[in-house]
């Protein structure tokens, strides 16, 4: 055999090997799936954080079967159009309020209803129980599956003129809410005049007296500077939306069974380290609004609250009988 042809075949033996172990060690099994994920939040967001939390976890435990990324800042599109990406498979996963789901999923427009959770805490507790497997089996017809309920704080009223304790105090009071039939029958049920508006125009609405008053969670009215001219937070809790981390039942369909239950528990603990770090963070809210000079006001009996919401109920359940067990099952629990 020449010099030239001893070369040439150890050039190609060398390649061959080199091939093997590039394939060996560099290329995920057939069988592996990396997940794409969409959040509307900044990255040091609680819901961010637990996300990351959540992808680690899966990585890890399913030994790299499952791995992937989030992208933050809703980089993938608008809220609605990635709850629809999710649903056919085109984005894997997502962290979404239930509130927008409503229009595809009749399930989620339950926990809009004004009062009908009684606290946080209770939330945390129906969500992960039969409430919220319920709104889970909903989900899952319209192609989500959900993995975790993640906490978006409770909203509650802050005006410029009094503090509010009991339906009553709401009577004649201008407050801007969200544009959606239900809060604007929440307020209109307590005599208020409910002012639906762009939320950047909120600051300048109180401080002239356009509104005598808004809602929001605790982070809310403490970064957006309404504690400045609202002083007064009636902390009424009367909306408690939770979100959702939600899985593509289709790429859910492709996982094994052992995995599957893996991803559910990742899904379980995020929301768990989620709900800690958003409590810290309305704790660190609430501080700064005390020491900016409002008066914060707990309101312990709802009881008032949820009977002037009838009429809000009544309308409904009428165009939502089927809905009834799952509104009655939330509003009669402990």
């Amino acid at each position: 055999m020449s010099i030239s042809s001893k070369f040439r075949r150890l050039a190609l033996c060398s390649a061959l090997a080199l091939t093997f172990a590039a394939g060996a060690i560099g290329t995920p099994t057939a069988d592996a799936k990396e997940i794409r994920g969409w959040n509307i939040h900044v990255e040091d967001y609680p819901v961010s954080i637990a996300i990351e939390s959540f992808l680690k976890e899966v990585a890890e435990k399913t030994e790299g079967r499952i791995s992937g990324k989030v992208f933050h800042n809703g980089v993938l599109g608008s809220q609605p159009d990635a709850i629809e990406q999710v649903r056919l498979g085109a984005i894997d996963f997502g962290e979404f309020s239930l509130g927008p789901m409503g229009q595809v999923i009749p399930e989620t427009n339950v926990v809009s209803l004004p009062f009908i959770f009684k606290s946080i805490p209770q939330m945390y507790r129906l969500m992960d129980g039969e409430a919220g497997a319920k709104i889970a089996e909903g989900m899952e017809k319209k192609g989500l599956i959900a993995v975790g309920w993640y906490d978006a704080g409770a909203r509650s009223f802050y005006t410029s003129k009094r503090a509010i304790n009991t339906p009553d105090d709401v009577k004649g009071l201008k407050v801007r809410v969200m544009n959606n039939d239900l809060f604007v029958g929440m307020i209109e049920s307590m005599g208020g005049n409910a002012t639906p508006m762009a939320f950047g125009e909120v600051f300048q609405s109180l401080k002239t007296g356009v509104v005598d008053g808004a809602e929001n969670n605790p982070p809310s009215y403490e970064s957006t500077n309404h504690f400045e001219v609202a002083k007064f937070y009636s902390l009424s809790e009367h909306l408690i939306i939770p979100e959702c981390l939600c899985i593509s039942k289709r790429t859910w369909d492709t996982w094994s069974a052992e995995d599957q239950e893996i991803v559910r528990a990742a899904g379980h603990a995020s929301a768990v380290l989620q709900r800690e770090l958003w409590q810290a963070r309305e704790m660190k809210s609430m501080e700064k609004v005390a020491a900016g000079g409002s008066t914060v006001n707990k309101i312990d009996d709802k009881a008032p609250f949820q009977a002037a919401m009838t009429p809000v109920y009544d309308k409904f359940l009428a165009a939502n009988p089927d809905l009834t067990d799952l509104v009655n099952l939330i509003r009669n629990a402990d």
